[in-house]
C-alpha cells in the first residue's frame, strides 16, 4: 500500500464495520425481514441511480459486477433466513466471525494475494473472537446452517468485489454500478420468491429501510474504496471490528449485560486489529 493508504484504507474499513452493524440491527428489528432487505437494497439502487450518469462505465469489471450481483442475492437470502430462524446475537457473530477466515482462504489461496504471518494471525484472532460470542446462546441447526452459508457468501462477494473495484476505471464507477446492479437483482429476486408480497409489506417499514439503504451505501462504499487501496484479507478482517461497536451499543443504550465472554471477545477483536495494523 502507498503511504496514505497505510492509514486511510484501515480507517475506512473500521468505520465501515461500525455502520454495518447498525444496518443489520435495523434489518433484524423489522417485522418482515425479506421486505426489509429488499427495501434497503432497492433504496440504495434508487439513491445511486442518477450517479450512473456522472461516473465512467465500469469497463473491465462487468464480469465481476455480474458475479457480485448473483452472489449478493444468495447472500441476502441466506441472511434473511438466518435472522428469521435465530436471534441476532447468535446468528450475527457466526456469520461475521467465519467470514474473514473464508475471505483469507479465497484471497490468498485462489487469487494469490500476499499476507504476512502476523496478518494471518490477526485475521484468525478476530474470526475466533467474534465467533466466541455465540457460545452460551441457543441457536438451532437451521440457524447455524444459514449463518455459515451467509459467511461463505460474504467471503465470495468480498473477494469478487475487491477484484472488481480494482479492475474498474475508477473506484466510484464500480461502487455506483455495484449498488444499482445488486439492488435491482435483489428486489427482483425477492419479489419473485414472495410473489409480490414484499412490495405491500415494504410500505409499513419503508422509513427505516430508506435510512438503512443510505447507510448501506456508506458502509459498503467505504469498504469497496478501501479494497482499491490495499490487500483484501486483512482489510476484510478489520471490518469485523464493527462487533465492538455493536456490543457497546447493546451495553450502553440497550442495557444488555456484558458477560466475561463478551468482554473477552471484544478484547480479542481489538488485539487482532492491532496485530494487522502494526504491520
Amino acid at each position: 500500500m502507498s503511504q496514505p493508504a497505510l492509514w486511510l484504507a484501515p480507517a475506512m474499513m473500521i468505520a465501515s464495520g461500525s455502520i454495518h452493524a447498525v444496518v443489520n440491527a435495523i434489518l433484524k428489528g423489522g417485522k418482515d425481514k425479506m421486505a426489509g432487505r429488499a427495501m434497503i437494497d432497492g433504496s440504495s439502487a434508487v439513491i445511486l441511480l442518477p450517479a450512473t450518469l456522472f461516473v465512467p462505465l465500469p469497463h473491465g469489471a462487468w464480469g465481476w459486477l455480474a458475479a457480485s450481483a448473483a452472489i449478493h442475492c444468495l447472500y441476502l437470502y441466506a441472511l434473511v433466513r438466518a435472522f428469521e430462524t435465530s436471534d441476532f446475537s447468535a446468528a450475527y457473530p457466526i456469520m461475521r466471525g467465519a467470514a474473514p477466515l473464508l475471505t483469507a482462504i479465497l484471497a490468498i489461496g485462489l487469487f494469490g494475494e500476499a499476507a504476512s504471518t502476523g496478518e494471518l494471525a490477526g485475521i484468525a484472532v478476530i474470526g475466533l473472537a467474534v465467533a466466541a460470542l455465540v457460545f452460551g446462546r441457543h441457536i438451532g441447526r437451521a440457524g447455524v446452517g444459514w449463518a455459515l452459508l451467509t459467511a461463505a457468501m460474504i467471503g465470495c462477494y468480498t473477494v469478487t468485489d475487491a477484484n472488481g473495484v480494482r479492475a474498474a476505471p475508477v473506484p466510484a464507477s464500480y461502487i455506483v454500478w455495484s449498488f444499482v446492479a445488486s439492488g435491482t437483482a435483489i428486489v427482483t429476486l425477492f419479489g419473485l420468491i414472495s410473489r409480490g408480497r414484499i412490495f405491500s409489506a415494504a410500505r409499513a417499514q419503508w422509513r427505516p429501510g430508506v435510512v438503512a439503504g443510505a447507510l448501506s451505501i456508506v458502509t459498503y462504499g467505504l469498504a469497496l474504496y478501501a479494497f482499491s487501496l490495499g490487500p483484501t484479507a486483512p482489510l476484510a478482517a478489520l471490518r469485523e471490528t464493527g462487533m465492538i461497536t455493536a456490543l457497546l451499543i447493546s451495553a450502553l443504550f440497550l442495557h444488555e449485560r456484558v458477560t466475561r465472554l463478551r468482554a473477552f471477545s471484544v478484547f480479542g477483536i481489538f488485539a487482532g486489529a492491532v496485530m494487522i495494523l502494526s504491520l
